[in-house]
């Protein structure tokens, strides 16, 4: 005699007094399918559990009502603590509801055909659901991680560092290690961030990303390979040096100057970098042939004209006191070099020497302070060195009393 068709109520009734069984059999399949839900700490576990338990239960009240289907992101992961959302992925997620749906259709497999549809129709609608939850989760993330993005920048650029620099900057996924240097360019009308981190990962680099009116400012870190995520990572190519980065990252500014501060140790220190960077960006226009991109200290005379102090510190502590403190004749060698028009011959009849007595004393200069006199350029900031280096000394010198 054939078994008659269970009524709706009939099968919801039995649903729910089988409810308990399969969320233990769930639970079992999990452990024994799911690698990563067997190494989770216990209290995880728990939370996965819950969640595979609120899914069995919706399931059970969507079927007795379908139109509940809006709910089913509330009922089933309004359980799951948080966290479980960082440490759980969306397809371990998948896989997760895929075990649970597996293991209610074999025990309800005899239930009839609108119980098996209605099973599969709500693996669907869960699926979107979850998908929807992991997506909003990860569009305010996006939303977070840019404020606080903006947060440190603007910190960095106004030099207002306090105790909570560093854990902001750990959170945002910092990849960077030792030193830091500050890149300051026009915006683009279109930036495309991601392309722009995509390649600042190519070279081994970290960047934070600041738009302030119309400047795009990036602070960039070198990053280890292994550190680095996606299949972009390239094997052990020697560290570019950061102006070899700024010149890759160039065609993501807009047109205009583009200007690299100095290295700084650390990231925390990255606003001495900023200073000189944004100075040099302020003056670059002077510097007919600036090269784009430029160091910040290669604009030392102009932002010094324009009253920058850390340039007149830098060119006073960097070239004037070194010479200043090697050798009187190296100063004054360089002093008549630089009045008489970088003629060799000129300042040798000056100081009374052979004018290869001259070239070998810049030789000196060159070595002592890493500048060589005989380039139009560095000539020019050599001079500013030593006009605002007698300033200075001038300003110090003490002062005798009236008679």
């Amino acid at each position: 005699m054939a078994t008659r068709p269970r009524t709706k109520a009939q099968t919801l009734a039995w649903l729910r007094t089988i409810a308990g069984e399969l969320s233990t059999a769930t639970l079992k399949r999990l452990e024994d399918t799911l690698p990563w839900y067997g190494d989770m700490p216990p209290s995880r576990r728990s939370a996965v559990g819950l969640v595979a338990q609120a899914g069995i239960s919706s399931f059970i009240a969507w079927f007795d009502d379908p139109r509940s289907t809006p709910w089913i992101a509330a009922d089933v992961f309004g359980a799951a603590p948080r966290e479980l959302l960082r440490s759980v992925s969306l397809q371990q997620t998948l896989q997760l509801i895929r075990v649970t749906v597996e293991v209610v259709e074999d025990r309800v497999k005899d239930g009839g055909e609108p119980l098996r549809e209605a099973i599969l129709l709500y693996s669907r609608e869960i699926a979107f659901a979850a998908a929807d939850v992991y997506a909003r989760a990860a569009e305010a993330r996006g939303l977070w991680d840019a404020r606080l993005e903006a947060l440190v920048v603007d910190s960095i650029l106004s030099g207002e560092a306090d105790d909570e620099l560093p854990s902001r900057i750990a959170a945002l996924g910092w990849h960077g290690h030792g030193e830091v240097a500050v890149l300051v360019g026009t915006a683009p009308k279109q930036l495309d961030v991601d392309h722009l981190r995509r390649a600042a990962r190519h070279m081994h680099a970290d960047v934070l990303i600041g738009v302030q009116g119309n400047r795009l400012v990036l602070v960039i870190g070198r990053a280890d390979p292994e550190e680095r995520e996606g299949d972009d990572a390239i094997g052990t190519a020697p560290a570019l040096t950061f102006l070899e980065i700024a010149s890759q990252l160039e065609p993501h500014f807009g047109s205009g100057h583009l200007v690299l501060g100095h290295a700084v140790p650390n990231l925390v220190d990255a606003s001495k970098s900023a200073k000189a960077a944004l100075a040099g960006f302020a003056v670059a226009r002077s510097w007919r042939h600036a090269p784009r991109p430029v160091h910040a200290d290669d604009l030392l005379p102009e932002r010094a004209l324009a009253g920058d102090p850390l340039a007149r510190a830098t060119l006073v502590h960097r070239i004037y006191r070194p010479l200043q403190a090697h050798s009187t004749e190296l100063l004054t060698t360089l002093w008549s070099y630089l009045d008489n028009g970088r003629s060799l011959e000129a300042t040798a009849r000056e100081l009374f020497v052979h004018p290869n007595t001259v070239r070998y004393r810049l030789k000196r200069v060159s070595d002592v302070i890493g500048w060589d006199a005989t380039g139009a350029r560095e000539a020019l900031i050599l001079q500013s060195a030593l006009i605002i280096g007698s300033m200075s000394d001038h300003e110090h010198a003490p002062r005798r009393s009236g008679g």
